[in-house]
């Protein structure tokens, strides 16, 4: 039998996402250009369909999925709001932490023989690839602010 931990971990790092990414939407909402405010929202609209099909999952594996982020999400919001008041800059670097996070433990739980096929699909089809292309375009951001 699958031991749902790991899976009710992930969770929890997308809830934390969610979380992190609505800190950055309204702290820059006024202060970014188009392109980063569409990149902002759209994550976060991303961020929160993953933790809705990762909690789908939970519970049809008669899991009980989680509401919260833990103790990981408050430690996260913690460094955001460090992040935010030091500029742009930082909270992207921080969103990018979350992200590389998010996307080493994607590629670990694929690591897991154990996990169930319908878990391995959404993270090969739709988790992993969207955590990907959030790190790419946050490593533009980056270079474009950092330049």
């Amino acid at each position: 039998m699958y031991n749902l931990q790991s899976t009710t971990s992930l969770l929890q790092n997308e809830l934390s996402a969610v979380e992190i990414y609505q800190m950055a939407l309204n702290k820059f909402r006024k202060e970014t250009a188009l392109g980063e405010l569409d990149f902002l929202m759209s994550s976060f609209e991303e961020h929160k369909a993953a933790a809705g099909g990762l909690q789908g999952k939970i519970q049809q594996l008669g899991g009980s999925s989680v509401q919260d982020s833990g103790a990981w999400g408050t430690w996260a919001k913690i460094i955001m709001t460090g992040a935010n008041l030091l500029g742009k800059q930082a909270a992207l670097k921080v969103l990018r932490e979350g992200e590389l996070t998010g996307t080493e433990d994607y590629e670990k739980a694929l690591q897991d023989h154990e996990l169930p096929s319908e878990i391995r699909a959404l993270i090969e089809t739709k988790l992993l690839p969207a955590q990907q292309r959030h790190l790419r375009t946050l490593n533009s951001l980056l270079d474009a602010v950092m330049a």
